[in-house]
């Protein structure tokens, strides 16, 4: 079998919805790599929300914050950070409608809010420990930020959307929106992973389960969504598996002809 480069998304997808990594899935990536294939991953989360994960799976190839950080083993090859002026005006917009930011670096994040609750819910929803943020909202001015999340109510979008044209807002959590910059996507993360390995497009294999994942399920050459994800983001896939928690990465890759 020729060699294939397979992306996976993680929370909802390698991730079930406790955050526990079925045993199924384990297997699966285990094999796949035996196969002589290429594994990464291509998430939402930060480089420092995936190093249990990676050691567990033994992963050293990642997309991270949306596309915007590539690394592939332990080598960087690709950053895409907001500009400045861009989070100082973001930074300034958010302030006035009280609503709270998280900074996201390439080692560190940071809050404009000491303390808030929807940060608090939203992030320990992943598992990530909120201890570790302390607040500088003045973060952005000398460090490259590559993700922002940014707190507010599905109804105030249409605030930053037309207020902040030059960024782009997505949607995970009921209380939180990734802000990237415009044309940043896991999409175009992958493009530079492919150009650095010499794969093509019809190569990448990639699993994903909710809307920061439409990109790169339109761009891959085969694209499989999980049972569990919306319908707008099945419809963006070229094949639709079972739910995470009914061994879906796994009923996916035997879908797709890579598992026997």
């Amino acid at each position: 079998m020729t060699k294939k480069m397979i992306m996976f998304d993680i929370d909802g997808t390698l991730l079930d919805h406790d955050k526990k990594l079925p045993a199924s899935a384990k297997e699966a990536v285990k094999s796949l790599k035996e196969a002589g294939h290429e594994v990464a991953f291509a998430t939402g989360r930060a480089p420092y929300f995936i190093e249990d994960l990676r050691k567990e799976l033994e992963i050293d190839s990642f997309i991270c914050f949306n596309g915007q950080y590539v690394e592939i083993e332990n080598e960087v090859i690709y950053k895409n950070p907001i500009d400045r002026e861009l989070l100082a005006h973001l930074s300034g917009f958010s302030t006035t409608q009280n609503h709270p930011l998280v900074y996201m670096g390439a080692e560190f994040m940071r809050s404009t809010f000491d303390y808030h609750s929807d940060i608090e819910e939203s992030l320990t929803s992943l598992n990530i420990d909120t201890t570790q943020i302390e607040m500088d909202a003045s973060y952005y001015n000398d460090t490259e930020i590559y993700q922002t999340l940014l707190y507010c109510k599905e109804h105030e979008e249409t605030l930053y959307r037309d207020n902040l044209r030059k960024l782009n807002f997505i949607r995970w959590h009921e209380y939180s929106m990734d802000v990237l910059p415009l044309g940043g996507s896991k999409a175009k993360g992958i493009e530079k992973f492919i150009e650095k390995k010499g794969f093509s497009k019809d190569q990448v294999y990639a699993f994903g389960d909710n809307l920061n994942d439409i990109e790169m399920l339109q761009y891959a050459g085969h694209s499989v969504a999980m049972g569990n994800a919306p319908e707008e983001v099945k419809k963006a896939a070229r094949y639709v598996t079972k739910d995470v928690g009914e061994d879906g990465i796994a009923y996916g890759l035997q879908m797709v002809g890579l598992l026997s």
